[in-house]
């Protein structure tokens, strides 16, 4: 039994050993990892293996710093390396590169153009073409209000007709108060006489109309209401 209590203590190396002043065999305790102290500051990991024991101490104060085009980098983690296929199937996306064996999708080159699908009507076929759009540049179409010249015959002479006299007076339905309003020839005849007509915009047929039976037009701005011009 003591010879094999004596083996055991040739077996320990003599370092990891402290003989104490009672006698008493203790360990030597093994050193802190920096790492794993207290009072090391907690540090964020790089992604970046080629910057991970990069010094940029200096980047990160901002107030100090002067950005130039050569000392201009991007976020740890925020670029991710390019994927090199066809470079053996230990990369990952060595042989097919990721295109599969067989099918049309894994041939060389572009195998269908854009928008195709199969030979089924691909869907800029299926939707519906907006036809009297504006197709380019320099089209324009303005959208109105249409106010009648029959909806004006209930006027008195010397009255004023607009879309606000006459919506009041319940010649007019209230139609978008966005859009301008514009005065066309209507279904009837024009017997008011003597009013002036006040619109953002007249055909040239009835403003001929109102002239003829004493009248007068006024145009007004679409965006401030006031008058642009007086034609009697």
């Amino acid at each position: 039994m003591r010879s094999f209590f004596l083996l055991a203590l040739l077996a320990v190396p003599s370092a990891a050993l402290n003989l104490s002043s009672k006698g008493s065999f203790s360990s030597t305790p093994l050193p802190t990892s920096p790492l794993t102290s207290a009072s090391s500051p907690t540090t964020m990991k790089l992604f970046d293996w080629k910057r991970r024991q990069a010094d940029e101490s200096s980047l990160n104060d901002a107030e100090s710093t002067v950005f130039t085009l050569d000392n201009l980098k991007p976020a740890p983690g925020s670029r991710k390396r390019f994927e090199r296929k066809g470079r053996g199937i230990a990369a990952g996306q060595g042989a097919t590169c990721g295109f599969g064996m067989r099918g049309q999708k894994s041939r060389s080159g572009r195998p269908t153009r854009a928008g195709f699908e199969g030979g089924q009507q691909p869907l800029y076929r299926r939707l519906p073409k907006f036809v009297g759009k504006p197709t380019g540049p320099g089209h324009k179409k303005t959208t109105y209000n249409l106010i009648k010249l029959d909806e004006l015959n209930a006027l008195t002479s010397g009255s004023v007709a607009n879309y606000s006299s006459l919506l009041e007076g319940g010649h007019v339905t209230k139609c978008n108060p966005k859009l301008p309003h514009k005065v066309v020839v209507g279904r009837g005849d024009f017997t008011a006489k003597g009013i002036t007509v006040q619109a953002n915009a007249i055909t040239g047929k009835a403003r001929e109309i109102i002239e003829s039976n004493g009248g007068k037009v006024e145009i007004l701005s679409p965006t401030t209401g006031e008058i642009i011009t007086t034609k009697e």
